[in-house]
């Protein structure tokens, strides 16, 4: 399958629908929904990969509901740009929030006031576990496995440690690695992962850590050694071991991340269900499964199991956020 993707087809669909709706209406809030056009917020930047999930999620929800979802980008403030804007929005199901981990959880440690609150503005629906990130070595370093990292970290004092954005798991990754194996390792923080992995295949950095999609360039170039992946295995490398098969034992190491929908708080209950199950379906989309087998990512979750995905990494992320010493901007 090719890892390049026609933007055309992640264009939301028109109003005439495709084919009935997937999940009937029993409540009367389920009747009256939708009543408009459906306005679907990515708080990040067109072309990357929550914009082209927004819209592969979106085109399937559109035919099954007959109505047009319209995908608005709105980037900025790791998120919270748009995320405020859905908080505000009216609680009727017709503006919906596509955003990843750092804007629900990362936001409230690191900023003072982004501008919602998540407990009390927002109400997920459904999620997409996060893929396992890579942990990948300059050549030249010698690094094949966690134990030659910490023994270059140490015989060398200080390591030049690439990550996408300060507060990101990367960031957090090298605080936790610092604490448990007592090394100084230095985060260099770039504003995003194309120019994080640039210096990697520059020689600039020694050490970086993001997702196995964007890594291709370096990894192809032979630039870079992957050595571990944060929390979960990657099928496409599947004998490159997790952090915590190698003695890492943090916390962190055991959570993934997500990206996922959400609405505002009082958004009828039915129709938070029924938007659940619409992503749980649109699973089974070819277009759907395209985009998901680009970045190596898992189906989107119903509403319990995002939920409970939720409140158990929840704690574990705010916590290593804390650690870092971060002060809310």
């Amino acid at each position: 399958m090719s890892a390049k993707l026609d933007r055309r087809h992640f264009v939301a669909a028109g109003a005439s629908a495709l084919a009935m709706p997937l999940i009937s209406r029993g409540a009367s809030a389920q009747a009256a929904w939708p009543s408009r056009q459906i306005r679907m917020i990515c708080s990040y930047p067109a072309g990357g990969q929550t914009d082209l999930l927004a819209r592969a999620y979106g085109e399937f929800i559109a035919r099954q509901i007959g109505k047009t979802v319209v995908i608005e980008n709105k980037p900025g403030a790791s998120g919270a740009i748009g995320t405020a804007e859905v908080a505000r929005a009216e609680p009727d199901g017709h503006t919906v929030l596509c955003s990843i981990s750092t804007t629900y959880i990362m936001n409230r440690v690191v900023m003072k006031n982004p501008g919602y609150d998540m407990d009390r503005d927002l109400t997920l629906i459904s999620v997409i576990p996060g893929a396992g990130l890579l942990l990948v070595a300059n050549p030249k370093t010698g690094i094949k496995t966690l134990e030659d990292f910490v023994a270059f970290a140490r015989k060398s004092g200080k390591v030049n440690f690439g990550t996408y954005s300060a507060g990101s798991a990367p960031h957090m990754t090298i605080n936790e690695l610092n604490k448990q194996y007592g090394l100084s390792i230095e985060p260099v923080h770039y504003r995003g992962e194309a120019p994080m992995w640039t210096g990697m295949l520059e020689g600039t950095l020694e050490a970086a850590m993001g997702s196995y999609t964007a890594a291709q360039s370096v990894l192809q170039s032979d630039r870079g050694t992957v050595f571990a992946v944060h929390s979960k295995k990657v099928d496409a490398i599947p004998t490159v071991k997790t952090l915590p098969d190698q003695g890492a034992t943090s916390k962190f190491f055991t959570v993934s991340g997500f990206t996922g929908w959400s609405v505002p708080k009082a958004t009828p209950q039915p129709v938070v269900d029924r938007l659940a199950e619409l992503c749980v379906a649109a699973n089974n989309d070819p277009k759907v499964k395209e985009v998901l087998a680009t970045f190596v990512l898992e189906p989107a979750l119903g509403f319990k199991e995002t939920n409970a995905l939720y409140q158990r990494e929840l704690p574990v992320w705010i916590e290593s956020a804390k650690s870092l010493g971060l002060e809310p901007a």
